[in-house]
């Protein structure tokens, strides 16, 4: 897929305020310092779309781009560590999980994982959760370039081993970097088929 255009549409700050849901979206998700913005901003091939912070947590809205005029990527608030009140955070978990479980013209969701770590129990059982809710969602696995190649095939290779446990087949597995724009053209060629499909069938997503 080539990125002829992406712009900013809007921040939400509940699910209904959201743009009209008559195109194919695409949401990105991870824990609050995942490095989503990098990856966003290297698949669109802008420097500053998403706004990237070295403070985790910076996302508390729903921030929606229009891609080609033709598909929206959806910029999640991050889950798990975020600097501000218990309140709040419980704020951010209803607000993303409502958005998943509502909003019509989701076709999948990204869960960002970063893959210097070994695999982490607030990701595992959010990838738990979308298993159980029928959330079509795929997992990215960020910040390669920070490892040596071998440890990070081994991490990802040890994270397939502990969701092997209670998961017969894996969804769709994608090893990123946003620095080198590793596997940003492989998401973009999952959205393109995916859409090609969507049109091929008249899918449309009135209620």
């Amino acid at each position: 897929m080539v990125i002829k255009t992406a712009t900013f549409v809007k921040s939400s700050g509940k699910w209904q305020d959201c743009p009209e849901p008559t195109i194919p979206e695409y949401a990105f998700i991870g824990r609050s310092n995942v490095g989503k913005s990098s990856l966003i901003n290297a698949m669109m091939n802008h420097k500053d779309l998403a706004k990237t912070s070295q403070t985790p947590g910076k996302t508390q809205l729903i921030n929606h781009f229009l891609v080609n005029e033709d598909w929206y990527l959806t910029d999640l608030p991050g889950y798990g560590y975020a600097k501000v009140s218990k309140s709040i955070r419980k704020d951010f978990e209803k607000l993303i999980t409502n958005y998943i479980l509502n909003r019509r013209n989701l076709v999948n969701l990204f869960v960002l994982v970063d893959s210097r770590h070994t695999p982490q129990k607030i990701d595992l059982e959010f990838i738990q959760w979308c298993g159980e809710s029928g959330v079509p969602f795929s997992i990215v696995f960020t910040k390669v370039d920070k490892l040596k190649p071998n440890a990070a095939i081994k991490n990802v290779e040890d994270y397939k081993a502990e969701l092997h446990k209670t998961w017969e087949d894996l969804p769709e597995i994608y090893v990123t970097s946003a620095e080198k724009k590793e596997g940003c053209d492989e998401i973009l060629n999952f959205i393109q088929t995916t859409n090609e499909f969507l049109k091929n069938n008249s899918v449309t997503f009135d209620e």
